[in-house]
């Protein structure tokens, strides 16, 4: 790895404006995973139409493995972000390798509150982010390896990638994973590892997590939401049962996995899954220490500032509805009640009652109103309905009929 370890940033940079060659892509998507479709009406007025650019062959596509030196989500999330709007990937393919501090990390089109609760991740201090590309939410830390594959559009290749995935981990460990059919890899029936993919033009990627040593015990316990019926059209996680792969060779780390997997990045041909050894590998540009700071990537701090605004992480939630049960002290009997909260771009819209057979809402007047969503506010809210008797919450609903 020493040969192929470039040190010098002045080098990277060289990479940068030459073979990488740096460009402003402004026709890529940035809307969503994949550019939406035209109507025939609006691909007739757009002259002129978009050419699919001719294939490189094989032989004139390089490879790099770039290493991220920061362990910060919002700025890994820029960096890939960054590369994606702005690198020609051509000529030119990227895998970068990159791991966080301990956080969770859901989809572009996720709610936060159906797969997390988010009062006690801040509580516990670990950070909420939200990425620009689709499927569900992970929990990373520095056990957990992100690999993403860059390429052009008409290169994109998920089984390619992922198959370089499995490939390393057999050559390195003899460890047998598989490929199911979400996209999963898994080893012993249980996953390792998760994927999604942001599509555009003309750049793509696909990026994927790899558990070596992830905290199993934080993991769980990030995972799991309040106990409340949530009412969202969001895209929800599909839970699957998960191994580290320290739990199948104890040998395994981040850092081996790293190389493992440039390793055999670097070797394997650009387009086919044709290994070349160690006379591919040399061909290659090699692995390139990245550090994304403003100097090296212009841009890269409005993009993280983005990325970690409240606007994008929780206001970018679609809408839902919250609901939860509560008993009201009565003098003959209590009374079930079931709290509403309709929540708009993160902000809670309507709040109110309603009996558990009548489809009537009333009203609940609260300084909460227009606040920013969170558990901690639905719970505070329903403490403070317990302590309202029964008698006043008839009154309450005989007045709004």
């Amino acid at each position: 790895m020493s040969r192929l370890l470039r040190r010098n940033s002045s080098q990277l940079r060289l990479l940068l404006s030459s073979g990488g060659q740096v460009t402003r892509l402004a026709s890529s998507s940035s809307s969503g995973d994949v550019e939406p479709p035209t109507s025939t009406a609006q691909q007739e007025t757009r002259k002129p139409k978009r050419q699919t650019p001719p294939l490189v062959p094989d032989s004139e596509i390089k490879k790099s493995v770039f290493i991220s030196q920061s362990s910060d989500v919002f700025t890994n999330l820029a960096l890939e972000d960054w590369l994606y709007k702005n690198f020609d990937f051509s000529h030119h393919h990227v895998l970068l390798l990159w791991a966080n501090d301990p956080c969770v990390v859901i989809g572009r089109h996720q709610n936060p509150f159906t797969e997390a609760n988010v009062s006690r991740l801040v509580e516990r201090g670990i950070t909420l982010a939200r990425r620009n590309s689709g499927g569900g939410a992970v929990y990373h830390d520095l056990g957990n390896l992100n690999c993403t594959f860059f390429s052009p559009r008409e290169r994109y290749d998920r089984k390619y990638n992922l198959n370089i995935v499995t490939r390393a981990l057999f050559r390195e460990w003899a460890i047998k994973a598989e490929i199911n059919d979400r996209d999963d890899i898994v080893v012993m029936d249980k996953k390792i590892s998760g994927t999604a993919a942001k599509l555009g033009h003309p750049n793509s990627y696909h990026h994927c997590t790899i558990l070596a040593s992830a905290n199993k015990l934080h993991l769980g316990e990030s995972l799991v939401k309040e106990p409340a019926n949530y009412i969202s059209r969001a895209t929800a996680s599909v839970p699957s049962p998960i191994r580290n792969l320290v739990d199948v060779n104890r040998t395994v780390s981040v850092p081996q996995l790293r190389s493992a997997v440039g390793y055999e990045y670097l070797r394997t041909a650009a387009t086919s899954l044709e290994d070349g050894g160690n006379t591919q590998t040399m061909k290659q540009r090699g692995f390139q220490l990245i550090n994304p700071t403003e100097k090296w990537f212009p841009g890269i701090e409005e993009l993280r500032s983005n990325y970690s605004s409240w606007d994008w992480v929780i206001g970018k939630t679609p809408k839902f509805t919250v609901q939860k049960d509560l008993d009201v002290k009565g003098d003959d009997q209590d009374m079930k009640l079931k709290l509403s909260v309709e929540v708009e771009a993160g902000l809670m819209k309507e709040i109110g009652i309603q009996l558990p057979q009548s489809d009537q809402l009333v009203p609940v007047v609260t300084p909460l109103q227009g606040k920013p969503y969170n558990e901690e506010y639905l719970n505070g809210i329903v403490g403070a309905l317990k302590l309202v008797s029964a008698s006043n919450v008839k009154q309450a609903i005989n007045g709004s009929a």
